[in-house]
């Protein structure tokens, strides 16, 4: 069993130490191809998933452009997380980012081709709002033991942390404390739309299962009074009652039922893996082997935490 070659990019710091989880890198047995509508442009894209060789970890390949889904290509946009490289841009990615590192798909080519050929700019398709299509194709398809050209098989590293690391913003942050498994917790608060109101969710043990039954299927929301500010900025252009769960503030929830009584909640907790699966390199595991604790975050604070992931590395 190898070592990923990238993996002297992975430094150790005070508060971070790479480690072995055990296992070796995976990939998936075979292509999967899902397309849809995006949530803020409108635009209809494809996105092939490719196996990948190990240590390529997960990138991007839209144009000409290879995009790695790390965190030095990300930038801060309003209610999405995109990469950018060379002036092309891959926008809200991470709902299949939570999908592909919480179901162990460390290496995988993600090729994505939108309806505007011309275009500098594609979106990663909203499907139903949550991750639940992805995590089902990549259930459907099965992973394997990725190699590397010779026919190697390498090793699978974690980020655990040593000590604690936070990042904030006014009243919201995201912490991470030492812990023996990885842990997610999150917590909002919707004081002006009673139907969401103040929400927490915890998983007491963040593995395969536990997101596939508890944070999958948890869709994207939103509040049904600042739609039309959002559709003036020129965000949520395909946006819909089948991609979204909306509440009112005097109505409450528009399109019931919900998956979850807290859904809002456990939608965070997606987002977070999602974000925070830009911290993988090489095939490494992105999510640290820490209790991760959000309260009122977004992805640009998750982003700001990874940097900050980064530099204490």
């Amino acid at each position: 069993m190898k070592l990923p070659a990238g993996v002297n990019a992975l430094k150790t710091g005070p508060s971070v130490v790479w480690k072995s989880t055990g296992k070796v890198q995976q990939t998936l047995v075979e292509c999967v191809e899902i397309s849809g509508k995006g949530l803020h442009s409108g635009e209809v894209a494809r996105v092939r998933l490719w196996p990948e060789l190990a240590g390529r970890g997960r990138y991007f390949c839209f144009g000409s452009q290879s995009i790695p889904a790390c965190i030095e290509f990300a930038e801060e946009t309003p209610l999405c997380t995109t990469l950018c490289k060379d002036g092309m841009r891959v926008r809200t990615v991470e709902h299949l980012l939570s999908a592909l590192e919480a179901m162990g798909v460390d290496n995988c080519r993600i090729e994505i081709e939108g309806s505007n050929s011309t275009d500098n700019s594609v979106e990663v398709p909203i499907l139903d709002g949550s991750a639940k299509e992805w995590v089902h194709a990549i259930e459907e398809t099965g992973l394997r033991v990725a190699s590397d050209q010779g026919g190697n098989p390498y090793d699978q590293l974690a980020p655990h942390l040593n000590e604690p690391v936070h990042v904030f913003r006014n009243d919201a942050f995201v912490a991470a404390f030492p812990s023996p498994s990885r842990q997610v917790t999150c917590g909002i608060d919707f004081p002006q739309v009673p139907a969401i109101g103040r929400q927490w969710f915890s998983s007491g043990l963040l593995d395969k299962t536990c997101y596939t039954r508890e944070i999958a299927s948890s869709r994207t929301f939103c509040v049904f009074e600042e739609v039309e500010k959002m559709q003036k900025a020129g965000l949520i252009k395909g946006g819909s009652k089948e991609n979204a769960i909306v509440c009112s503030s005097t109505e409450g929830w528009l399109n019931p039922p919900l998956h979850f009584i807290d859904e809002p909640c456990r939608h965070k907790a997606l987002d977070l893996i999602g974000d925070l699966s830009l911290f993988a390199a090489s095939g490494s595991q992105g999510l640290p082997v820490a209790h991760i604790v959000a309260y009122k975050a977004g992805h640009a604070l998750h982003a700001d935490f990874v940097r900050r992931l980064s530099q204490v590395s």
